[in-house]
């Protein structure tokens, strides 16, 4: 369902559609894994659209299959409204300038055997972005782009510090000059002096290129200087979805509320009001009949057990809970 409400119908259409997506994986004695479980959202031209949860909610799976990494078991990914869901591997092969990735673990994500040159003329040459002759010149304003030293150039990532690698791999990403680029927890392996200078480059970089992002953190204390919008998820699920400041500062649904609860406070004696929860976070195993947070919520009720939960207008969010059913119209995830 679109989350685009019927008296928007001059909106400009979503960069990106995501319609019922499913990817299951086949497990041990039969079972199957079910990581991402009918997640519906929209990412609009220039906006950032942050998906969090726990580690195995579903979240580096849907960005897999938004790059065709991995193939959809059931629903839709449509990129400037053309399904790239059903395209075969040879044609999706042109797209892939357009949509681009910056890894989580820059160590692991460039080749220890290639200089940064080498690294970075690669795509160039693979999409044709530029000339021949103005490669060289490209490769000196990426690296602009992304403040580091020309000089960087040739030299092997084992040269590089982490953050300086990191910056080499947005380089690589924003090469191609994509409408899309995904960010996979791209400062988790970095300290916090160097998550904010990344954090304010990729900002800085969004403004000057025009480009979409959908940031994947668990860490939802990045999510507030990045994102526009947040998309909550939770063994495969979407559980709410809305503005940041909406989802961060009000939030709807009683796993987001456990999960913001969770967040330190850097003030020495105050305390943040907990939420209790039950439990710990269960394997996504052949999927669960209603809401996949029962298990572990304080408000369950009987009804939370009986199918599909929809989602419900929550303030300025859209949460997949009952507890908001008498609040507002049923509709779709933002």
């Amino acid at each position: 369902m679109s989350s685009v409400p019927a008296d928007s119908a001059a909106a400009p259409e979503p960069l990106v559609r995501i319609q019922g997506l499913r990817k299951w994986f086949p497990a041990r004695g039969g079972d199957t894994v079910r990581a991402v479980d009918g997640v519906s959202f929209d990412v609009h031209a220039g906006e950032t659209v942050a998906l969090v949860g726990e580690s195995g909610c579903g979240k580096s799976t849907t960005a897999r299959c938004m790059l065709r990494l991995e193939d959809v078991t059931e629903g839709r990914i449509l990129f400037r409204d053309r399904d790239i869901t059903a395209l075969a591997r040879r044609r999706f092969r042109p797209l892939r300038r357009e949509i681009q990735m910056v890894f989580q673990d820059p160590q692991a994500s460039l080749n220890p055997s290639m200089t940064i040159r080498q690294t970075l003329r690669e795509p160039l040459k693979l999409h044709q972005v530029v000339p021949a002759d103005e490669i060289d010149d490209r490769l000196a304003e990426l690296m602009r782009l992304v403040q580091l030293d020309p000089g960087f150039l040739d030299r092997r990532p084992d040269q590089l510090s982490g953050g300086q690698k990191q910056r080499v791999g947005i380089a690589r990403a924003i090469a191609t000059r994509p409408g899309l680029v995904i960010l996979d927890e791209p400062t988790s392996a970095l300290d916090m002096s160097l998550r904010a200078a990344l954090l304010e480059l990729l900002t800085d970089l969004q403004r000057e290129l025009q480009v979409t992002y959908v940031f994947i953190t668990h860490d939802l204390s990045t999510v507030r200087h990045i994102a526009d919008r947040v998309v909550v998820m939770y063994r495969g699920k979407v559980m709410e979805s809305g503005p940041v400041d909406a989802v961060l500062d009000e939030p709807r649904h009683p796993y987001t509320q456990a999960l913001i609860a969770a967040i330190p406070i850097p003030e020495p004696g105050r305390e943040r009001r907990r939420t209790p929860v039950r439990g710990e976070t269960a394997a996504a195993l052949g999927g669960v009949d209603g809401c996949p947070f029962q298990d572990r919520c304080p408000h369950v009720m009987q009804a939370c057990s009986d199918g599909e939960i929809p989602f419900f207008r929550a303030g300025r969010s859209d949460a997949a809970c009952l507890l908001h059913e008498g609040d507002g119209r049923e509709r779709g995830p933002s």
